[in-house]
C-alpha cells in the first residue's frame, strides 16, 4: 500500500504539536509525502501531520483533557463525519455524568487516520483491504546516548512524574454500575 515508504518509530517524534517536527527530519524527506501519526490510549489522544513536498498541510493534535492543542489546514476526507457528529461517543453508565468533551473519541480517528494514511490499524477491527500490522518486516534499532545525558535527564523526569501522580489507586465497576475505589486486597 506503501511502495518506497520507509517508516521511523520513536516516541521522541511523537509531538502535542506535530507541526513542530524538526526540520532535520523534513529535510531528510524532502521531495516525499511526510506522515506523523501519534496516539497515547491513557490519555485518549491522537495526533497526525502530513507534509507535500516540504509543505504543511494538515495536523491535528487533540485529547479530551488537552482539547484540541493544534488543528492547521483543511480536514481531510475521513475526518469529516468524525467533525460532522457521525461517531459520537457513547457514555459508560456510572462513569461520568458529563458529556465527552469532543465530538468523537480521538482514538477512533486515529485508528481511521492510520488505515487511510498508512494501510492498517491497530486496535480497529480490520477491514478486508487492510494490510495486517503483524506481517510486515521491519528492523529495529537502539539508538545509544554516549554521554548518557539524554538518559539521565527522562529518568529524572519519569521520577517526577511518579512523585506528582500520588499513590496509586484502584478501581472496579460496582453492582450499580459506578466506579468504586478498591484496595490492593481486594483485586
Amino acid at each position: 500500500m506503501l511502495p518506497g515508504a520507509e517508516i521511523l518509530c520513536d516516541r521522541r517524534l511523537v509531538l502535542d504539536r506535530p507541526s513542530e517536527l524538526p526540520a532535520h527530519l523534513l529535510q531528510a524527506g524532502a521531495g516525499r509525502r511526510i506522515i506523523m501519526h501519534g496516539m497515547h490510549s491513557v490519555v485518549d489522544w491522537c495526533c497526525f501531520a502530513v507534509w507535500e513536498n516540504g509543505k504543511l498541510v494538515r495536523s491535528l493534535s487533540l485529547s479530551p483533557d488537552g482539547g484540541i492543542e493544534e488543528n492547521i489546514g483543511e480536514p481531510f476526507d475521513f475526518e469529516r463525519p468524525y467533525w460532522d457528529g457521525g461517531h459520537p461517543v457513547e457514555p459508560v453508565p456510572g462513569w461520568s455524568e458529563d458529556p465527552y468533551p469532543l465530538p468523537f473519541h480521538p482514538l477512533d480517528l486515529g485508528e481511521e487516520a492510520l488505515r487511510v494514511l498508512f494501510g492498517f490499524v491497530l486496535e480497529g477491527r480490520p477491514e478486508p483491504d487492510d494490510i495486517l500490522a503483524e506481517t510486515v518486516h521491519t528492523h529495529e534499532f537502539r539508538v545509544a546516548d554516549p554521554s548518557g545525558e539524554e538518559q539521565a535527564a527522562r529518568e529524572a523526569a519519569y521520577e517526577q512524574v511518579r512523585r506528582d501522580m500520588g499513590p496509586l489507586r484502584m478501581f472496579r465497576m460496582g453492582p450499580d454500575g459506578t466506579m468504586q475505589e478498591v484496595g490492593w486486597d481486594e483485586w
